[in-house]
């Protein structure tokens, strides 16, 4: 609140309302001016507001001013006068605009005066007190302590100047109360603080109730209230604060100047209020009263940066409250603002990048985005590098930065983050003196960084000083303190830990008992109660692993339960683990209950994996989480308790949620109504084309949308997960086969057709185990081969060759990993297709873990089903519900070398595209060849044709797979830019390229690769390659796939691609080439 204060240093007594102008001769206005300066440079309600309305009248006044100074002779006896008007008027320019040539100019003026005035003339001491104004306001800028001392000497002299009976000395003791509760601030030292209050009151006593100027010393007297309140934390200090504030506030007219800065102090002790008692009602009233501040701050003020600051911690509070995201995205924006408005040499740049830092943890905490982490990390730094070592903020800032190691360490385990936290807590609370309110949230975090590396070190000096912190913590903390049931929690958790490490049941009990007490503390609509229902819940079931008591079994699933039917969780990665380990306990114990936590533990995954994310960061998650092995464990828990159907519909809630989410973003606009309708398109456009410029807050509001949608009639479960009753038409054409591996057992789900329940398919002889065995040969099979597989380098070609190395051995191996496919995996699955009377047609695999890359459609010794493969029901379901197009097109990219310099030459190209050109007649095919076939020239081909044709080089990126691409030539075209393509006239692909339906082993699941990614983008079907394929065979395969759609001059079908490659294959197959040849070619899609 220093900014507040300093405005009342030298307040100036103008209350005649005399409308003079700037045309009136210098004399008549220096008469207007000596009834304005009883007190110098009023930077509060300033001359110029009164007097000179407009910027310009400001600018002629200083042009006036300047004549009035250099013409008369430099002794002339009203130059003193004259100089001080002068740096009046600049300070009031510099409060309007900020510009620091004037607030120089205006000190310089200032001294000017004082130098040429006699030390007993009766204007010294209001010039003394202007100048000391203006060395405030240089403080105020540049943090420079000279200036406040120079400040405060002149305060202090221009008081001693002052009779106790002159009726300036209550404005004097005002300014000087000021400067002491400025320093106060700056050095922390009580005897200021002290001062301060004692010459406030001391100025309110000397001042007449009705007098004007009687609410501006009120409101310095209640600033130093709740300074008080800030360094002892006694509620009387801040109720007095906040009751001066609110009668200053009710005194203060709606058009007075002074008014925002009134609103934004009571703003500021209703959030105090508020921090200390939980009251909602103080909290809305905070945010209330800073809207309006800032409502009523021109842009350009220098003071708007403030209100600013303190309408997002009051927004932040908001969240903390109600857990609404709107509020923690405005919170984000508004202190972004604030930094950004804020000059680097600026003393208040610290505290505002801290908060800063804050909301970008909350929002990390809640999304989980590391850059959010980094962000807020490098913002807190640099306010413990802004802040002076013996700044009173300096511990508050230090705890900032030790939260933001805390997080980094439990995000990445990396140890250097952990010390740095204990280092940062502990230097925190050694600079927090034993009386400070803040000392109970000081040594929390000293306690919680203990407890951290209790749990990796395992050392119990660590636990044992946990433990006894986190009880003085409690100790010290208020009962009605808001923040007493989270340091409750702690205490519990870390008896929790003592109890596992020495199993004496008195811990646990506690432990219980503290949960319980922080739960019944908590109100029911908080967002922290679904955390604290789940510690409770884990209490419980320590308890229950120990005494084995029924009461207990029964709390824990109610607990449980309770605490995921509440508003959407604050931390959704603490809720995940928390269904995952509530649905583990029950597995052993009542399986039953296994479902319903594996089913709330992937309702989170729209909280896990935020759509306002960029794909990167979605994928980061999905491999920290270990979400495919808990959707394997999921599908196998229900396989288990024979519960095939909800096995089904958690097994595809959980593959491949990138492209579901994809899809989701494409709706069927057609089922709302139309406002709705071209809101969400609107929206959800912006996600999908990446056009938003806020990603996150789009996200928000789209799911705000939905979730308004979804309260109306017969729209209950828009965009919900699918119920069997809808995927099971995924089988409309055909059976498909789900994949599931998992340490319990590898099993396949069979959908044999819509109408009836899905099908076990045991596989006794198939396990992780021998499933990596076989992953391991392919890969050793391809190496000899000189196969390049995904991650190889790419001028690694398929005839390299092995020394040492014989063909036959490879045949071999081959033809055993095929009868292992066969007769494991294969076989079983043809049994009981047989078992249904079907024997041949088409037949889908959607395989899921170590079950995906290895080649089932390969393993049949002969077959009469055309095979292919789909990422999820969902994609296969929209690409059979896209209605076939009454006019067909072909366009073809061949790309023979490129720029990049480990592509070799692709000499099979040009006779592919020729092949084609042979084959497809009508209509002509668009072909893009060698320098043609250009990125953007690529992208309009694919916008404008149904069938597409790419011979070229492909790329799978390991470390980020939306960068795996398609090399063109003069640069690529990668899964990212193909995903947020919009592909209405798609129909089906065919990728001549190396590696392009093989994906990143991490990410198995999400058939993450260049062939699944077209069908995202709405292509029907694709045909691509799990490895490279030889440069000879891309020809002839082409050349018998084109053959058999176009032949007898029809027109092709999506769904005739399979069966149109199958021969292809065949005929490589008749020709006796390599397995290696023919093996890798497979069908995505319809």
């Amino acid at each position: 609140m220093s900014g507040s204060i300093f405005r009342q240093i030298g307040e100036i007594y103008h209350d005649t309302g005399d409308p003079y102008t700037l045309e009136a001769t210098i004399r008549k206005f220096q008469e207007v001016l000596d009834l304005a300066l009883g007190d110098p440079n009023n930077p509060t309600i300033s001359f110029t507001d009164q007097c000179l309305r407009e910027m310009k009248d400001l600018d002629a006044a200083i042009v006036k001013y300047r004549e009035a100074v250099d013409l008369p002779p430099t002794n002339h006896p009203d130059r003193a006068s004259w100089l001080q008007g002068l740096a009046v008027i600049f300070g009031n320019r510099y409060q309007r605009l900020g510009d620091m040539k004037d607030l120089e100019a205006g000190v310089e003026k200032y001294q000017e005066a004082v130098d040429l005035t006699p030390a007993d003339h009766p204007k010294r001491a209001a010039q003394l007190q202007g100048l000391a104004a203006a060395f405030g306001n240089r403080y105020q800028r540049s943090g420079d302590m000279n200036d406040m001392e120079a400040a405060m000497e002149k305060l202090q002299e221009a008081v001693d100047l002052t009779p106790a009976d002159h009726p300036d000395r209550a404005a004097r003791l005002q300014g000087l109360a000021a400067a002491f509760a400025n320093r106060y601030q700056r050095l922390g030292d009580m005897t200021d603080l002290e001062a301060a209050v004692e010459k406030y009151q001391e100025a309110v006593d000397l001042t007449p109730a009705d007098h004007p100027k009687r609410t501006y010393r009120l409101h310095g007297l209640a600033i130093s209230f709740t300074n008080c309140y800030e360094r002892l934390g006694d509620m009387k200090d801040l109720e007095a604060a906040v009751e001066k504030f609110q009668a200053v506030t009710n005194l203060t007219p709606a058009e007075h100047p002074e008014r925002p800065y009134r609103l934004q102090d009571l703003a500021t002790s209703f959030t105090y209020r508020y921090q200390r008692l939980g009251d909602m009602k103080d909290l809305e009233a905070a945010v209330e009263k800073y809207q309006e501040a800032v409502d009523l701050t021109p842009s350009d003020h220098p003071a708007r940066a403030t209100r600013l600051h303190g309408l997002a911690i009051s927004f932040t509070d908001r969240y903390k409250r109600l857990g609404d995201m709107k509020d923690l995205e405005a919170a984000v924006e508004k202190s972004q603002e604030v930094v950004d408005l804020t000059p680097a040499g600026h003393p208040k740049r610290a505290s505002w990048l801290q908060t800063l830092a804050l909301t970008l943890k909350d929002r990390y905490q809640r999304l989980g985005d590391i850059n959010d982490m980094e962000a807020a990390m490098e913002k807190s730094q640099e306010a413990v590098d802004l802040t002076p070592a013996d700044h009173p903020d300096l511990a508050s800032r230090l705890h900032v930065l030790a939260t933001l190691f805390l997080d980094r360490y439990r995000r990445r385990r990396d140890m250097r983050d952990l010390d740095g936290a204990v280092e940062k807590f502990q230097e925190a609370m050694d600079r927090t003196p034993a009386d400070h309110p803040d000392r109970a949230c000081r040594l929390q975090g000293v306690a919680t960084s203990l407890a951290d590396r209790y749990t990796k070190l395992r050392d119990m000096k660590d636990l044992k000083t946990a433990v006894e912190k986190f009880q003085e913590v409690v100790n010290l903390t208020p009962a009605d303190h808001p923040n007493r049931p989270s340091r409750l929690d702690d205490l519990a958790m870390s008896l929790t830990d003592r109890y596992q490490r020495l199993g004496d049941l008195n811990d646990l009990e506690a432990a219980v008992h503290k949960y319980q007490e922080a739960m019944d503390q908590t109100p029911t609509d908080h967002p922290d109660r679904t955390c604290r229902l789940q510690a409770i819940a884990a209490a419980f079931m320590a308890r229950y692993k120990q005494l084995e008591n029924p009461e207990d079994l029964q709390l824990i699933h109610t607990y449980y339960g309770d605490s995921f039917k509440t508003q959407a969780p604050s931390n959704p990665e603490s809720s995940w683990r928390a269904a995952l380990q509530w649905a583990f306990f029950s597995e052993d114990v009542q399986p039953v209950y296994s479902l319903t936590a594996y089913s709330v533990a992937l309702d989170l995954l729209p909280d896990l994996l935020w759509m306002g994310h960029p794909i990167l960061v979605r994928q980061d998650a999905i491999r920290r989480l270990h979400i495919g092995p808990a959707v394997s464990t999921a599908t196998q828990s229900c396989i288990a308790l024979s519960d095939l159907i909800s096995a089904v519909q958690l097994f595809e809630q959980g593959l491949a949620t990138t492209f579901q989410q994809i899809l989701q973003l494409k709706p069927d606009f057609n089922l709302l109504p139309p406002d709705q309708a071209k809101e969400l398109q609107r929206l959800s456009s912006a996600l999908y084309n990446g056009t938003a410029n806020n990603p996150g807050k789009v996200a928000y509001q789209r799911q705000e949308l939905l979730h308004a949608i979804r309260k109306q009639p017969g729209l209950e479960h828009f965009l919900l997960r699918q119920p069997y009753q809808v995927l099971c038409h995924a089988a409309q054409e055909g059976p498909v086969v789900l994949l599931n591996s998992h340490p319990k057992g590898c099993d396949g789900i069979m959908i044999v057709n819509p109408v009836s329940d899905p099908v076990h398919v045991a596989f006794p002889n198939v396990t992780l185990h021998e499933l990596g065995k076989h992953q391991s040969l392919l890969k050793q099979l391809l190496h000899c081969c000189g196969v390049r597989t995904h991650g190889e380098s790419i001028s690694t070609r398929l005839f390299g060759g092995q020394e040492g190395v014989s063909s036959t051995t490879i045949e071999e191996h081959f033809t055993y990993l095929l009868a292992w496919l066969w007769n494991n995996i294969a076989k079983p699955v043809y049994q009981v297709l047989a078992s249904y009377e079907i024997h041949k047609g088409r037949l889908w695999w959607l395989p899921s873990g170590l079950f995906t890359g290895l080649p089932l459609h390969a393993c049949p010794p002969t077959d009469k089903f055309i095979h292919s493969y789909t990422a999820t029901l969902g994609l296969l379901l929209e690409a059979q519900a896209k209605k076939p197009l009454n006019k067909h097109n072909i366009g073809v990219v061949g790309v023979t070398h490129t720029g990049h310099p480990s592509a070799n030459y692709l000499k099979g190209v040009k006779r592919e595209v020729e092949n084609i050109r042979s084959i497809v007649k009508d209509p002509t095919p668009e072909c893009l060849i060698g320098e043609e076939a250009t990125s953007s020239a690529v992208k309009d081909l694919l916008q404008k044709h149904s069938w597409v044709h790419l011979a070229c080089h492909g790329v799978q990126d390991l470390v980020e797979p939306t960068k795996s691409r398609l090399l063109l030539y003069d640069g690529v075209l990668e899964l990212e830019t193909i995903l947020r393509m919009s592909l209405s006239n798609a129909e089906d692909v065919f990728l001549a390229a190396c590696q392009t339906a093989m994906g990143d082993a991490a990410l198995a699941n999400e058939s993450f690769h260049l062939g699944g990614g077209f069908i995202a983008a709405g292509f029907q079907g694709a045909i691509g390659t799990l490895w490279s394929m030889n440069d000879e065979d891309g020809p002839l395969v082409a050349e018998s796939v084109y053959s058999h759609l176009f032949r007898d001059g029809r027109h092709p079908h999506a769904s005739d691609a399979a069966e149109a490659l199958q021969l292809a294959v065949n005929k490589l197959k008749a020709q006796k080439v390599p397995y290696e040849r023919w093996i890798p070619f497979i069908h995505m899609g319809i």
